[in-house]
């Protein structure tokens, strides 16, 4: 109707035309994509920057002494003595690049990895910080990025949710992170706890296909019947498009969640039989399969030690080694597989938690939030490989050359699909929203 008016060109007419019939139909890019789907493992709680991958030797060498300038005020502790790494820094791959010892696996990795280690964010509270790293938004509800993902380029495959997400135990804050807020809720994340029964009624079929082809038509029928009545029901929409999406997933989704298929070999490189590592390895494998078979974007909670594995306020020394324990393996596994199985180059890796660690410590043997200076790292999809992006300054407090903020990471993530940031938006209240609101720019300098 809008085009007939002249309001919207043809193309823009056939998108929401191809939305409203079929809101997962695969959509045309912005501009040509150097990534088909991203899949984000998401550490919550935050991971210590400067115990894994941003070494700060003139903190070592003050172990124990104040910090040498003032705080900001937005800090949750008191204390500011400097506190060093007790583990040991080393140069990997061509690129050099210096990985902690915790990370062995992933550190023969470094040459496929980009480095972030000038990220920042405007939360210093896991609530508010876990909002903005999944929606841009620190208080309200808005659509995640996965969400803003499949809006703006559907699914390559119609059978499957166009957005998972993996997280076998809640973590803070969880179903707001992964919500379409406003946004049509097909375009919501699809949440898996179970590995093993990923999605309640899957396999469970009392009828035959063609019956229950029948009933689903039934269901359109009195649906558009409704609807001629009464006029337009998003909801009731999406309703009948998920009980469709549910009813063609009886056919295709069961293989995909089979992970017992792979090979020994697979299953070793990602450590499953191990205790360990199995939990994640499971996990990141599944996403690899779904990620093969078009799921645009694929969130993986490292859930494996509860709510906030990785927020270390205290016996950092002996708890992050237990999640690097956990992590380095299957995810190095995973990288790889990616890479063998020539997925790496057409799929965005995106590592970290919503914010990092203090330099100073907390307690005798702990770190505080930090969204001053973090890191991140990004691998595949159009990203430079074996480089380091931006700096904190020599005590790891501010990040002083080539921030990037997570405005800026959003920004960057949809660039490597496709999408202009800019332009990939959504009228809700009287205005247009989009993940960025009036912020974010595309990291050029971290793109191959």
């Amino acid at each position: 109707m809008l085009a007939l008016h002249g309001l919207v060109s043809d193309t823009t007419a056939a998108v929401v035309h191809r939305r409203t019939t079929n809101p997962l139909a695969e959509l045309p890019a912005h501009h040509p994509a150097t990534a088909k789907r991203c899949i984000f493992i998401y550490l919550p709680g935050g991971p210590s920057q400067i115990d894994l991958f941003d070494p700060k030797p003139e903190v070592s060498r003050r172990h124990g002494q104040p910090l040498p300038f003032q705080m900001p005020t937005l800090v949750r502790t008191r204390t500011n003595n400097l506190h060093g790494t007790p583990f040991s820094f080393r140069k990997h791959g061509q690129s050099g690049i210096s990985v902690s010892e915790l990370l062995p696996n992933l550190a023969g990795c470094v040459d496929d990895i980009c480095v972030i280690r000038s990220m920042v964010a405007d939360n210093i509270n896991h609530g508010g910080a876990a909002l903005q790293m999944h929606t841009g938004e620190q208080a309200f509800s808005r659509p995640s990025v996965g969400s803003w993902a499949t809006y703006g380029l559907g699914s390559q495959n119609e059978n499957l949710p166009g957005f998972v997400v993996i997280s076998p135990k809640p973590t803070f804050q969880s179903g707001p992170l992964f919500s379409s807020s406003f946004l049509p809720a097909a375009y919501q994340g699809t949440l898996i706890r179970d590995l093993n029964n990923p999605i309640a009624d899957l396999k469970s079929k009392p009828h035959s296909q063609r019956r229950q082809r029948a009933q689903i038509a039934a269901l359109r029928r009195l649906h558009e019947l409704r609807r001629d009545r009464l006029g337009h029901v998003a909801a009731l929409d999406a309703r009948i498009a998920s009980f469709e999406l549910a009813y063609r997933m009886q056919v295709e989704a069961p293989e995909a969640f089979e992970i017992e298929r792979e090979s020994a070999h697979t299953l070793e490189q990602y450590g499953i039989g191990t205790p360990e590592t199995e939990p994640i390895g499971k996990q990141l494998l599944l996403a690899r399969r779904l990620a093969e078979r078009g799921v645009r974007f694929i969130q993986v909670f490292d859930s494996s030690r509860g709510n906030n594995a990785w927020d270390h306020h205290n016996q950092i020394s002996s708890k992050l080694p237990v999640n690097c324990r956990q992590t380095d393996l299957p995810i190095a596994g995973f990288l790889q597989d990616l890479k063998r199985r020539g997925l790496l180059e057409e799929t965005l890796v995106v590592w970290g938690g919503e914010f990092g660690r203090t330099p100073t410590a907390e307690g005798a043997d702990g770190r505080e939030h930090h969204p001053f200076g973090f890191t991140m790292w990004l691998a595949g999809g159009g990203i430079k490989g074996g480089h380091v992006h931006g700096s904190t300054d020599d005590f790891g407090w501010h990040a002083v050359r080539n921030k990037v903020h997570i405005h800026d990471l959003h920004a960057t993530i949809l660039h490597t699909l496709g999408l202009n940031h800019e332009t990939l938006t959504f009228r809700y209240g009287g205005r247009d929203y989009r993940l960025t609101d009036v912020f974010g720019r595309v990291v050029q300098e971290i793109l191959a």
